[in-house]
């Protein structure tokens, strides 16, 4: 299973920024290994964001995105205390689900 994603959600007037740092391998399925075998795909679809319950991101990913992503977006009607969650999925079914509180 993948590490923990390091989330930071902050509140600045009416606007939150999340900054969301995810651990993942992202390998594109072009590379090889030192035995010269092609390394598998493996690598992020999909992240989604919700806000209490409500959808404040969606994005669908390939192989076009560096090891370790790091993301970060801004939406409007949050306040400090509510939880952010953030959800991915990759190519092999695999998926983590983290999330943090306004601050």
């Amino acid at each position: 299973m993948a590490d923990p994603m390091r989330i930071r959600a902050n509140l600045a007037g009416d606007e939150t920024t999340v900054r969301v740092l995810m651990s993942h391998v992202m390998e594109t399925g072009q590379r090889r290994d030192a035995a010269g075998a092609t390394v598998p795909a493996h690598y992020i679809t999909d992240v989604e964001a919700t806000h209490n319950g409500k959808t404040v991101l969606k994005a669908a990913w390939s192989t076009a995105v560096s090891q370790n992503p790091f993301l970060s977006f801004k939406f409007k009607g949050a306040a400090k205390g509510d939880k952010v969650v953030v959800k991915w999925t990759d190519n092999k079914g695999q998926s983590r689900t983290d999330e943090a509180a306004v601050a």
